[in-house]
């Protein structure tokens, strides 16, 4: 997309007196759905990145807000395309005998459970620095727990193990890495705010992630950001179009400019 080689153009073509055009309000798996054909980077478009931008919806200031994810996170199956879903959240560490057993895995599955469908689980592990990079968490059991409660993907800040194994399953991770083994774990909280990779998320936030990293907006946006997409991707393909046709820098500003050229630019 034009938008992530750092240059994002204003699209509205909209006269003065005249309302832009919309698509029609549907129900919210369908525009979930549509928003899985379309790469984070155009969904961080439309979020915050450019927010003089008039397709860009400026929920966040887009430096100093953690809305997105940073570089310590890698996605594990980039073949698989885009994934979008409302987040329910959990945190996992050393098990506390001060709290430990008060909460368990099934309770995080309750959380993915009560949500609409689909949900990504956002899973914050705070364990020791010494053993934060060998915590082997979700395997190949507790991500079919999550698929069957329609969990589409999981971003952690730290590793999982069984990666081959989840291959096969459709089921997206993002994670820090892999390590094949954890000792004892137990989770300390369930749907409370966590940070993971750079990016703050709240229960019931919607997260949008594919091989480019992750972003998450309010659920309450979502026909926005839908809508603002579709403008957004109708302006890239007219402009797009023009830039390949170029030859010449002259044709380039014009193509940019959304004005016609000729052979003799």
């Amino acid at each position: 997309m034009l938008a992530r080689e750092g240059w994002c153009p204003d699209y509205n073509q909209t006269k003065p007196n005249e309302s832009p055009k919309r698509a029609n309000p549907v129900d919210h798996e369908e525009l979930m759905a549509e928003l899985a054909k379309v790469d984070t980077p155009t969904i961080t478009n439309v979020v915050a990145t450019y927010p003089n931008a008039s397709t860009c919806l400026g929920l966040y200031n887009p430096w100093t807000e953690n809305w997105y994810t940073d570089t310590s996170i890698k996605c594990m199956y980039p073949e698989l395309g885009a994934r979008v879903g409302y987040a329910a959240t959990c945190v996992f560490s050393l098990p506390d005998p001060n709290f430990s057993g008060r909460l368990s895995f099934m309770d995080v599955l309750d959380a993915l459970d009560a949500l609409p469908k689909p949900t990504i689980l956002v899973l914050e592990q705070k364990f020791p620095p010494e053993i934060a990079g060998k915590v082997g968490l979700a395997g190949e059991i507790m991500t079919t727990m999550m698929q069957a409660v329609g969990c589409v993907g999981c971003i952690s800040n730290g590793p999982s193990r069984d990666i081959d194994a989840i291959r096969k399953m459709g089921f997206q991770f993002h994670l820090t890495g892999i390590s094949p083994g954890h000792g004892e774990f137990a989770v300390q909280s369930v749907n409370a705010p966590v940070s993971v990779g750079g990016m703050d998320v709240a229960a019931g936030e919607i997260v949008h992630m594919d091989e480019n990293g992750a972003c998450k907006f309010p659920a309450d946006k979502l026909q926005a950001v839908y809508d603002n997409v579709q403008e957004l991707l109708a302006g890239e393909d007219k402009t797009l179009g023009a830039l390949r046709g170029a030859k010449n820098a002259k044709q380039v500003r014009k193509a940019l400019r959304g004005e016609q050229y000729g052979d003799d630019d």
